[in-house]
Parts: C-alpha cells; structure tokens; sequence
C-alpha cells in the first residue's frame, strides 16, 4: 500500500497562490484515481478535487472549480494541486488519498490518512 506524504501547505494572502504535493511511494502504473480532501477548523472533512487513474479526467468540487487544479507526474508518485485565487475560506489541512472514481471517496481499502499540510489564508 503506497504510503502518502503531503507538503507545500503555508500562510499566503488572499489572492495568492500555492501548490501542494503528494508523494506516493509505492504506487503502481494500474494506481487508483487519486483526489484532495480537506479538512477547516471545525469542519468536516471534504473532498476538493480528484483525477483518474489514466491522467485523462479531473473533477472538482462547486467551490474550487476554476481556482485549483489537480495534476499527476509522468510517473505516477507525485499528485499536484496547484491553487490560485485563493480565499480565507480555503484555510484547511489538506489530504491527498486514493479515490473510487464516481464516488470520489476514499477507497474502501485506504489504509489512514497522511498527517496533511496547513493551509492559512489570511485577508
């Protein structure tokens, strides 16, 4: 089972942009679609965006749509987000996991999440 790491997270202004990375050792080239979640303060966690396990299909949640973007390495092991436009709203640690495409939920056979990275959107 590919282990999960997360990084690029920060403090950034309104408006401002950040990329956030997520290293997955171990995965195969017949890897499952892999998405972001996150989780605010006081909130539930929640999806953000998801992208297949062919590279060819993305989605997204109604609230990122436009502003973030989902994106795979040739290889495979390293799943992107790269975020602009950013809003205090978007404040969460962010999870990366392998998704059921469709559902875009974590698959049944995900092991735990990653410890995240922190996102902090500051006006």
């Amino acid at each position: 089972q590919a282990q999960l790491v997360e990084s690029g997270g920060g403090l950034v202004q309104a408006g401002g942009s950040l990329r956030l990375s997520c290293v997955a050792s171990g995965r195969t080239l017949t890897s499952p679609s892999m998405g972001w979640f996150r989780q605010g303060p006081g909130k539930e966690r929640e999806f953000v965006a998801a992208i297949s396990g062919s590279g060819g299909f993305t989605y997204y949640s109604d609230s990122v749509k436009g502003r973030f973007t989902i994106s795979e390495t040739n290889a495979k092991n390293t799943v992107y987000l790269q975020m602009n436009s950013l809003k205090r709203e978007d404040t969460a640690v962010y999870y990366c996991a392998p998704i059921q495409w469709g559902t875009f939920a974590p698959k049944a056979d995900f092991g735990s999440w990653g410890q995240g990275t922190q996102v902090t959107v500051s006006s």
